[in-house]
């Protein structure tokens, strides 16, 4: 077969792309409400009448005994308002405080006041020992129990605010469809959701919003990432970069096939020569108002593989399964730099998409082949799937040499080690400089997004030596796969401060856990904005 050989389009699925618009996710429009009476929403279906969320926590009474209790300022009076009594409630129900615990309780059907007709349910959701995570999860668990209702009141998350949008927005978030019969109305997210703060308790609403800004970011970079291969390819990821240039105000430049020939950047010539959809480079920049040539500047690299069949290395079945997400790296850098201008980050931040499709046909690049990267550095190939540090490497030198960042930093969805290393719900970093690194992990804390250091064994660079190049893209022998793959990424971040998320693990979930959802996560993209934020 050609490599450049056409692709027919699926009717159904450019239906559903059409229509279905990945930037702009559906998300709850959340306010404060001071009293549930004065709650007011317009009559709506059964089943998508509003709920009432109630946290309830574990006390210890004076003899001992451990008890439970219901929190949050007005929740009493807005259980009386719907004829329920709190501790008759918890005598009758036992609720578990366990944090993301659900209990559902019905109302009685005499007694009703004006608030109970427009509440239909209330439910009991254990908020653990009400850290930030356990609000989070409690978040979450509701987010999932309340998909699609007309509005949902949750009496506590006041002080926590940032985990409680987390939660609910990020937990009722459902994956796309593509069906047959074109888009059918998922279910979604409850339309509105109202923080139940009580007349002397205060809900910081700048925070909901920030919080909300990153939560987008976030479900963008998860559309993205579950989007089809066969709509996928890195021309359209560049079409869904100049939309989201347009739409946040940066600017942008696209690099072709031929323009990246006419460059240098071999990595991304390489690993794109078997598909027949060839590879971009996307520079997205943000400035913020009032910049100057003090301002600090971050570029953030992305590794955009949008489907790996491993090349001629080629994966196994099981493993190409999810590798419609390898370009989850160059998702999440794009989502960051969607909510930029809507958070005003304080610093330049540069984004590079590095785009290709790791396929196998006659014109696929082979083990063996010496490659030559931006800038003149050249790459033995050891394994043909070991391609995203090789894309990386081209947009990283790019950065060094043209941009002058003060802070680097890449995110990919780069090793299997990585996963094997810290699961599912643990990203590693890496870096050269112990305040970047430090600055990340602290910000993935506070996003619920934990990232765990992990170190440039020195004594490993040597594995990745050649007889025939300038070095190898893989350490044969060694393992510590993630650590030799962050080893050869370092040398393309020259003397600049430079991290590493490798979140191959992280990026992707098999199961609707907490505020993860089945398929590409958008692991890192909250952290990265929280971060960018803080470098004022």
């Amino acid at each position: 077969m050609s490599p450049r050989a056409p692709r027919l389009p699926n009717p159904a699925i450019r239906r559903r792309r059409d229509t279905e618009n990945l930037l702009d996710p559906t998300l709850p429009r959340w306010s404060v409400l001071d009293d549930i009476a004065e709650l007011s929403v317009p009559p709506t279906e059964p089943a998508r009448q509003p709920v009432l969320a109630v946290g309830v926590r574990s006390r210890f009474a004076e003899d001992g005994s451990e008890e439970v209790e219901v929190v949050g300022a007005g929740t009493t009076a807005a259980l009386r308002e719907l004829g329920l009594d709190g501790d008759e409630v918890l005598v009758t129900y036992a609720p578990s405080s366990a944090a993301g615990s659900i209990t559902q309780v019905p109302l009685p059907r005499a007694g009703r006041g004006s608030a109970s007709r427009a509440v239909a349910r209330v439910v009991l959701v254990g908020l653990g020992r009400e850290t930030p995570s356990d609000v989070r999860i409690a978040g979450a668990a509701v987010g999932r129990a309340c998909r699609d209702v007309s509005a949902l009141v949750l009496t506590f998350g006041a002080g926590n605010e940032s985990a409680l949008v987390e939660g609910v927005t990020l937990g009722s978030w459902t994956a796309p469809a593509w069906r047959q019969q074109g888009p059918v109305r998922p279910s979604g997210p409850p339309e509105h959701a109202f923080v139940l703060a009580g007349l002397h308790v205060g809900v910081d609403e700048e925070r909901i919003r920030r919080s909300l800004a990153r939560c987008r970011s976030t479900l963008i970079a998860r559309g993205l990432g579950l989007t089809p291969s066969n709509v996928k390819n890195p021309a359209w990821m560049v079409t869904q970069a100049r939309s989201v240039a347009r739409r946040s105000g940066l600017a942008s430049h696209v690099w072709t096939e031929k323009e990246l020939a006419r460059d240098g950047f071999g990595g991304l010539l390489a690993v794109g020569s078997g598909s027949a959809t060839p590879p971009r480079l996307v520079r997205l920049d943000y400035t913020p108002r009032g910049a100057d040539r003090d301002t600090r500047h971050v570029v953030l690299v992305g590794k955009g593989i949008t489907f790996d069949t491993g090349g001629l290395d080629i994966k196994p079945a099981d493993g190409m399964l999810a590798m419609k997400t390898d370009m989850l790296g160059s998702a999440i850098v794009l989502a960051a730099l969607s909510q930029c201008r809507e958070l005003a980050v304080p610093v330049r931040v540069t984004g590079l998409l590095a785009l290709a499709e790791n396929h196998v046909s006659g014109s696929s690049f082979r083990p063996s082949d010496v490659i030559t990267h931006y800038g003149g550095r050249t790459v033995e190939v050891g394994n043909t799937d070991a391609e995203g540090r090789l894309v990386l490497a081209d947009a990283m030198a790019y950065a060094v040499a043209e941009l002058a960042p003060d802070v680097l930093v890449d995110v990919a969805t780069l090793t299997g080690a990585a996963r094997v290393a810290l699961a599912r719900s643990t990203a590693p970093i890496f870096g050269t400089d112990d305040a970047v690194v430090e600055g990340l992990r602290r910000a993935g804390e506070s996003t619920g997004e934990t990232f765990w250091r992990m170190p440039l064994v020195d004594d490993y660079r040597e594995a990745l030596s050649s007889d025939v190049a300038d070095l190898g893209n893989v350490a044969p022998g060694v393992g510590a796969g993630a650590i030799t793959a962050a080893l050869f990424l370092r040398e393309f971040a020259g003397g600049v401060p430079w991290a590493h998320l490798d979140i191959a693990g992280s990026g992707r979930s098999d199961v609707d856990k907490g505020i993860l959802a089945k398929g590409a996560t958008g692991y890192g993209a909250r952290a990265v904005l929280a971060w960018l934020e803080g470098l004022g």
